[in-house]
């Protein structure tokens, strides 16, 4: 049974911070999710010398099959990557990634969240939208590999932390 099929029955899916021993597995994911995947050296940088970023990892029974990156300045959220291990995708594993990665956003105190999307990647964004986010204009050429526009997209972030209103919750009065 490999893991996929465990996943759902017993298998641990976890995220976790990332860390600089995270970055050879990472690239293997970088490199099967991008036409311009980012280097080594960038990841080491965002890791070491970026205090506004913040980068996780995935795991299905302790090996990476996906991460996710946000630069918190403010109170707004920039993801600046995401990304499933090919053999993983279609299991709905990106949306709880992206879950997790809105989850800790509010959790730092972040309102808003943005991204960049290529406005050919319809898969991507039909994600993004039912995730809350919206188009807000478009990025021309900033892809550079091809020129490709980027959909901006926006969305506001639950506040974190419990409501006061789910069932068995207590509230002062």
């Amino acid at each position: 049974m490999d893991g996929m099929e465990a996943y759902g029955q017993n298998a641990a899916l976890q995220f976790r911070l990332m860390t600089l021993n995270d970055i050879p597995d990472v690239m293997i994911i970088e490199y099967e999710a991008f036409t311009m995947p980012w280097t080594e050296e960038a990841f080491r940088n965002e890791l070491t010398n970026n205090h506004f970023a913040k980068y996780m990892v995935m795991e299905l029974d302790g090996t990476a099959i996906g991460y996710a990156g946000m630069w918190t300045i403010m109170d707004e959220a920039h993801i600046t990557n995401i990304a499933v291990r090919q053999a993983y995708r279609g299991r709905k594993l990106g949306e709880k990634l992206l879950d997790e990665l809105m989850k800790t956003a509010a959790y730092l105190g972040m309102e808003r969240m943005t991204l960049e999307v290529r406005v050919s990647n319809l898969v991507a964004q039909r994600l993004y939208e039912k995730k809350g986010f919206e188009s807000a204009g478009l990025r021309k050429g900033y892809y550079s590999d091809n020129q490709e526009d980027a959909m901006i997209m926006w969305a506001n972030l639950p506040p974190a932390g419990r409501s006061g209103e789910e069932e068995g919750s207590v509230t002062d009065s």
